[in-house]
């Protein structure tokens, strides 16, 4: 049996983002903000539900999930795989974004529900031990969270080290499942017996995917594989030019100092690999 990788943004939007089965979102946003009793979710209304993009247009596609709780309080849940360095900016956007998009201009700010925010991360982006972390807006000298309609939880997966069997929680589950779950071929005992969990491994079942959705998939899977390599090459270059200009500069100042002792500009030539005509513009 094979199953779609969650970190993919395809596969994470049709497992999480599935009018079908509400109750895997449910699960996942109650076991992440620790909603219980009152505060506990029991149905969402999806903004975007899954629909398969076209290959053509996924670059205007909208993957990330949004979705609203009988109060109105609103959740954006984005999956990002790759760092490319502004996802915090970017989570600061989509909240503000979905929070002023609720009112029509002119309208009473009072009917402004909270936005939550989830990103989750498949690199590291702080400093912090655990794999969760939630960030408010607190007030510095009462300590005490005053303005509370924004709120955000980061999930850090390579932080998250735990096995199967170290699993104690629903958020342990959902967290060992996004991450692990392209890598396994059977459901583990451990997730029997739960509802939402079977049915999130049954829409990850890629034998149950349409030709449209594999294609999408694959083709994410392999664009995203190139922008890694696109970055790792820069990154190279940009290291390579680095330890270039660093020899370069080295070189110069032993130049300096051999023409300070009276040493000829052929020796230096030889000595530093400089050119005469650059070691001739040195002397002042």
């Amino acid at each position: 049996m094979k199953f779609a990788d969650p970190k993919n943004d395809l596969a994470f939007k049709k497992i999480f983002g599935n009018s079908k089965h509400k109750n895997i979102l449910i699960s996942f946003l109650n076991s992440v903000l620790d909603f219980k009793d009152a505060k506990e979710i029991v149905e969402v209304e999806l903004a975007n539900p899954y629909q398969v993009p076209k290959i053509p247009e996924l670059k205007e596609t909208i993957l990330d999930i949004q979705a609203k709780n009988k109060s109105g309080e609103n959740f954006i849940v984005e999956m990002q795989r790759k760092d490319l360095g502004n996802f915090t900016k970017r989570s600061l956007y989509y909240t503000s974004k979905a929070y002023v998009e609720q009112l029509p201009k002119g309208n009473d700010y009072t009917k402004l529900k909270k936005v939550y925010f989830i990103g989750i991360v498949n690199f590291e982006i702080f400093n912090n031990k655990n794999f969760i972390s939630r960030h408010l807006i607190i007030n510095q000298e009462t300590n005490k969270q005053d303005l509370e309609d924004f709120e955000f939880t980061f999930i850090e997966l390579p932080k998250f080290k735990k096995k199967l069997n170290e699993l104690n929680s629903i958020l342990d589950k959902w967290i060992y499942f996004i991450k692990n779950a392209g890598d396994l071929t059977l459901i583990p005992k451990e997730y029997e017996n739960k509802e939402e969990f079977l049915d999130a491994f049954e829409v990850a079942k890629q034998t149950s995917w349409n030709s449209e959705e594999l294609k999408v998939y694959d083709y994410m899977a392999l664009k995203e594989f190139d922008e890694i390599n696109a970055l790792r090459t820069a990154e190279e270059k940009g290291f390579n030019n680095g330890v270039k200009k660093g020899i370069e500069k080295r070189n110069i100042e032993v130049a300096k100092n051999l023409l300070k002792a009276n040493i000829d500009i052929e020796t230096i030539c030889i000595s530093t690999g400089l050119s005469k005509e650059t070691i001739e513009n040195l002397i002042t």
